[in-house]
C-alpha cells in the first residue's frame, strides 16, 4: 500500500487531495479554469483545462509534502455529471466538453418524448426527460455535428475521458452512466431500447465498471504530464455528487447529504432502486457497488447568492451574508423564486425564471439578500420533505462553501426540524475520490470502512431554531403559492438568458 491521490473535476476548477497509507489527508491543492457559453443556454470547457488541472493540482500536492512520485500508487477521481466529450480512437478529444450546465438539447429531449413514453422512461431510468442529461447532448452531436459523432471511437462523460487520457481505456462507472437516459438503472446496464429510442450507435457508449475497479496504469503521457510514474493505477472513479456522498459518510441508508455549493444536489442512499411518482428526486447507481443514490441532481443555489453579491449589489459573497443577517426571519415579506436557471424544485420546469415578490419602498438590499437564503432553504425543504415521505431520511448532513453560514444552515434547519451535521472533512468531492482509490489500493477493505475511518463530523449540530419557526413556515408557505403563481405564466425563451 501506498500513497493514493484522489482529483475533483469540478465545474469551476480541479482539486486534489493526498492521501497516505494510513488514510489521513496530507495535503490539498486546487487549479482554477473557466467554461465558455458560446450560445445562451450553451455551456462548454476545454478538455486541456481538465488535463492541465489535474497535472497542476497533483503536482502541487506532491510538492507540498515532498512525496516521491514512486509512493503514488492509485489515483481516483471525482468529476462533474452530465457532461461529454467525444474522443478519437487515440483518447483525443474531437471537440470541447459539453457539460452539466449546457441545455441546447431541448429539441432533442421532445424527440425522444415523442419515441419513448416519459413514464416508461422514467421507470427505466429513474430519471426525467431533461436536457441537462448527456443522452439527450448526444443526439444534438449526432444532429448538428455529424461529422464528430462519425468519427468519434467513444463519448464518455466529463470524468471518463480523463480516465481514457491516463489509461487509453474508455470506461466509466454506473454512477455517471446512469445519468444518461441511456442506461437501465434496474438491470444496472445501458439499455438498447433507450439506445435505439435515441437514435444512437451502442458502440460507441464507454464501457461501464465500478468505480473501485481499475481501469489501467497511467500512460508514459499522462505520467509525465502529472509528475508521477507509469505503475500508478487509475480507478475507474465516479460522479461529483456521489464522490461528495462518499466524502460525506453518505454510503449507508438513511444519511442525507446536502452539497451547498454552486447548484446543491440533495440525495440519500439506497440499497435498492426507490422510485419517487412526483419525480422531483430522481434514482440514480451509487459510487458504492451495487447501490443506488435517490437524489435531486441539484437546483442553482450558492450560484443565486453569487449573482446577487456579485452582478447587482458589487460585494463579496461573505459581505452578502452579512448583509442577509441585517434582516429578519421571513426576510420582511420579501420573497425569491431561486429560478436564474430554471427550476428543480418543487417542480422541474427548465422555463421558469427568477423572481423577487413582496417588495415595498420600506425593504433594502438586506431584504432581499436574507430573501435569497431562505428561497434556497424552501427548495432544499421541498425535496428534504420527499425523501422523508419515501422513508428514506433520518439523519442531515451538509458540505460545501455554504455549510459556513450559520443563517442558512439554521433556517434550514428550523425549517426541516431536524439537526443538521456539519462535515469538517475537507474537499469532500475529491476526498471521495480518494477513497475509491484507497479502497482499490488496499487501504480499506470496502467503502464503508473507509468512511468510518475518515470522515470527520462536527460534535456540535445546527438545531432548529423554535423562536424562528412561526415565521419561516408562514413565509414557505407564501413561496409556495407564489411558485405555483409565477409557474401558470407562460415562460418565453429570451435570448438574454445566461448560465451561472
Amino acid at each position: 500500500m501506498g500513497y493514493v491521490i484522489g482529483c475533483d473535476l469540478g465545474s469551476q476548477s480541479a482539486k486534489a487531495v493526498l492521501m497516505s497509507p494510513e488514510g489521513d489527508i496530507v495535503a490539498t491543492a486546487n487549479t482554477g479554469y473557466a467554461m465558455a457559453h458560446p450560445h445562451s443556454g450553451w455551456a462548454e470547457q476545454d478538455p486541456a483545462h481538465y488535463r492541465n488541472g489535474i497535472a497542476s493540482s497533483v503536482r502541487a500536492v506532491l510538492a507540498q509534502t515532498g512525496v516521491k512520485p514512486a509512493d503514488v500508487a492509485h489515483i481516483g477521481l471525482s468529476s462533474q455529471v452530465d457532461g461529454v466529450v467525444p474522443i478519437d480512437g487515440n483518447m483525443r478529444p474531437l471537440r470541447p466538453a459539453i457539460i452539466w450546465l449546457d441545455r441546447r438539447a431541448t429539441e432533442q429531449v421532445a424527440r425522444l418524448g415523442r419515441a419513448i413514453d416519459p413514464d416508461r422512461l422514467f421507470a427505466r431510468t429513474g430519471l426525467n426527460l431533461d436536457a441537462s442529461h448527456t443522452g439527450p447532448k448526444l443526439m444534438w452531436l449526432a444532429d448538428n455535428e455529424p461529422e464528430v459523432y462519425a468519427q468519434a471511437a467513444s463519448l464518455p462523460s466529463v470524468g471518463g475521458y480523463a480516465v481514457a487520457w491516463m489509461t487509453g481505456r474508455s470506461i466509466q462507472d454506473h454512477a455517471n452512466s446512469s445519468s444518461s437516459l441511456l442506461y437501465d438503472v434496474v438491470a444496472r446496464d445501458w439499455s438498447d431500447e433507450l439506445i435505439d429510442a435515441a437514435g444512437l450507435d451502442r458502440a460507441k457508449l464507454p464501457e461501464i465498471g465500478r468505480a473501485t475497479d481499475v481501469a489501467g496504469t497511467l500512460t508514459a503521457e499522462a505520467a509525465e504530464a502529472l509528475g508521477l510514474t507509469t505503475n500508478c493505477a487509475v480507478v475507474v472513479s465516479t460522479g461529483d455528487d456521489h464522490a461528495a456522498c462518499l466524502g460525506a459518510g453518505g454510503v449507508r441508508p438513511g444519511v442525507v447529504v446536502d452539497i451547498l455549493g454552486t447548484a446543491e444536489p440533495v440525495g440519500v442512499s439506497s440499497n435498492f432502486p426507490v422510485f419517487d411518482e412526483t419525480k422531483l428526486v430522481e434514482t440514480h447507481a451509487h459510487a458504492v457497488d451495487g447501490t443506488y443514490l435517490i437524489e435531486n441532481p441539484g437546483f442553482v443555489s450558492g450560484g443565486n447568492t453569487l449573482w446577487f453579491a456579485k452582478k447587482v449589489l458589487g460585494i463579496s459573497q461573505q459581505e452578502f451574508f452579512d448583509r442577509a443577517a441585517q434582516s429578519e426571519p421571513g426576510a420582511r415579506g420579501v420573497r425569491f423564486i431561486p429560478a436564474l436557471t430554471g427550476s428543480m424544485a418543487p417542480r422541474w420546469n427548465d422555463g421558469l425564471r427568477g423572481t423577487f415578490s413582496g417588495l415595498s419602498m420600506n425593504h433594502d438590499s438586506a431584504d432581499m439578500a436574507r430573501a435569497i437564503i431562505e428561497a434556497n432553504c424552501f427548495a432544499f425543504r421541498d425535496i428534504y420533505d420527499r425523501i422523508d415521505a419515501m422513508g428514506l431520511a433520518q439523519s442531515v448532513r451538509v458540505v460545501g462553501g455554504g455549510a459556513r453560514s450559520a443563517l442558512w444552515l439554521s433556517a434550514k434547519a428550523t425549517l426541516c426540524g431536524t439537526p443538521i451535521a456539519k462535515v469538517l472533512t475537507e474537499e469532500t468531492s475529491a476526498t471521495g475520490g480518494a477513497l475509491l482509490a484507497a479502497v482499490a489500493a488496499g487501504t480499506f477493505p470496502s467503502l464503508e470502512s473507509a468512511v468510518d475511518s475518515v470522515v470527520e463530523l462536527d460534535p456540535a449540530t445546527i438545531d432548529p431554531e423554535p423562536a424562528h419557526a412561526e415565521a419561516l413556515e408562514s413565509a414557505y408557505q407564501e413561496y409556495r403559492s407564489l411558485f405555483d403563481a409565477v409557474e401558470s405564466i407562460p415562460q418565453k425563451e429570451s435570448c438574454y438568458d445566461a448560465l451561472v
